[in-house]
């Protein structure tokens, strides 16, 4: 499945207007604050239900309005759309036509990821955002996972729940085995997916970084150390939890760490090549996705240009071609990707260039405005 069109309507500065996609590859050109970075935003909240700019939702919104929509329509006729109305405070999402409850709902249809110039967070912003990164990768790859973490969860929820009553510690027991039994089957399938992703990311490395690919790994520590068991540890904390007032081990507390043999890999690898890695692990996650068959994953890529010069992107490109998603890539200007199109596309001049073969679309952002080139 692959999306056909991007509606958005009050969306940022963008002017409302239908988007045709490609199935494989999808150029946006503009200057700064045209509004490029907006489509991917806007494709981003259908996937997500939030932003990857900012977390005030009332700043998505069009100058002077109360509402904006954004729907998308699939290669085989499913249509999706999400709206929020800031004057009464309302959100509505849709499956062709039909109103849902949860944005999970949408997650199940469309699986977007992002790599922008700030997404170096994944190193430096703490387990928060690695943790998001590989939740997304095991909500679409591994099927039990989705109703196994809604039952995590809301056993989490209970147990911090208690803890903040402080109730005894046999009332809590009954809590706390059924709390860990649920953490060690997430654990189990996060260990499952992480040797996975490790496997893929080797063969991403491989087109991106060769030289660095087999001393690139993955440690995945899944919340609580392999020295006891979960209950020991959880019991062993009873007074420290009820002076928090949280559960302080599980499957909630994983992380992953990205080594370069036994080194942090942002303190061994230049900012390309960190750009470069993140890149690789993107697609990785997108290849195990698009295994599954049940959505086409979709990849957003924000500002091309930044800190990948041309050989950089010249691998990339070639990482593009062996990869099954549709792709979204916003540049500043056409030389910027003189390594994905052809050179008569670009070097012509002629209006008629942007039809660019059966290979990509290509449009250009001016004030919002996105006019096929």
């Amino acid at each position: 499945m692959s999306l056909v069109s991007l509606t958005s309507h009050n969306f940022r500065n963008l002017v409302s207007a239908s988007i045709p996609l490609h199935p494989k590859l999808n150029f946006f050109i503009g200057d700064n604050g045209s509004g490029k970075s907006s489509i991917l935003e806007s494709l981003f909240f259908v996937g997500h239900g939030k932003s990857f700019r900012t977390s005030k939702v009332e700043h998505l919104v069009t100058h002077d309005n109360n509402e904006f929509v954004i729907n998308v329509k699939s290669d085989n006729d499913l249509q999706l759309g999400i709206s929020k109305n800031f004057l009464h405070g309302t959100t509505q999402i849709r499956v062709n036509g039909k109103n849902q409850n949860r944005l999970s709902v949408l997650a199940q249809n469309i699986a977007v990821q992002i790599v922008t110039p700030e997404s170096f967070k994944l190193f430096f912003g703490g387990a928060k955002e690695r943790r998001r990164f590989v939740d997304l990768g095991m909500f679409h790859v591994k099927q039990s996972f989705p109703s196994l973490w809604r039952d995590f969860a809301k056993l989490l929820k209970q147990r911090n729940a208690l803890i903040r009553n402080k109730v005894n510690k046999a009332e809590l027991a009954y809590w706390t085995e059924s709390f860990a039994q649920y953490s060690e089957q997430v654990s189990v399938l996060r260990e499952e997916y992480i040797a996975s992703l490790t496997e893929q990311l080797t063969e991403s490395l491989k087109v991106l970084l060769p030289t660095l690919a087999e001393k690139v790994s993955i440690h995945y520590s899944r919340g609580w150390s392999q020295k006891k068991s979960l209950v020991e540890y959880l019991n062993e904390s009873y007074e420290r939890e009820f002076s928090y007032g949280y559960t302080l081990y599980g499957a909630h507390k994983f992380d992953v760490k990205f080594l370069y043999g036994k080194m942090p890999i942002e303190t061994q690898l230049s900012r390309g090549q960190q750009k470069l890695f993140l890149l690789a692990l993107t697609f990785a996650q997108a290849n195990l996705i698009a295994k599954v068959n049940r959505v086409k994953p979709i990849l957003l890529i924000d500002d091309i240009g930044a800190e990948l010069d041309v050989k950089s992107r010249a691998l990339l490109f070639s990482l593009i071609e062996i990869t099954n998603c549709q792709i979204l890539i916003t540049a500043t200007d056409n030389s910027v990707l003189a390594d994905f199109l052809k050179p008569s596309s670009i070097e012509s001049g002629d209006d008629n260039t942007g039809n660019l073969g059966e290979n990509y679309n290509m449009f250009h952002v001016k004030h919002g405005k996105i006019s096929p080139i």
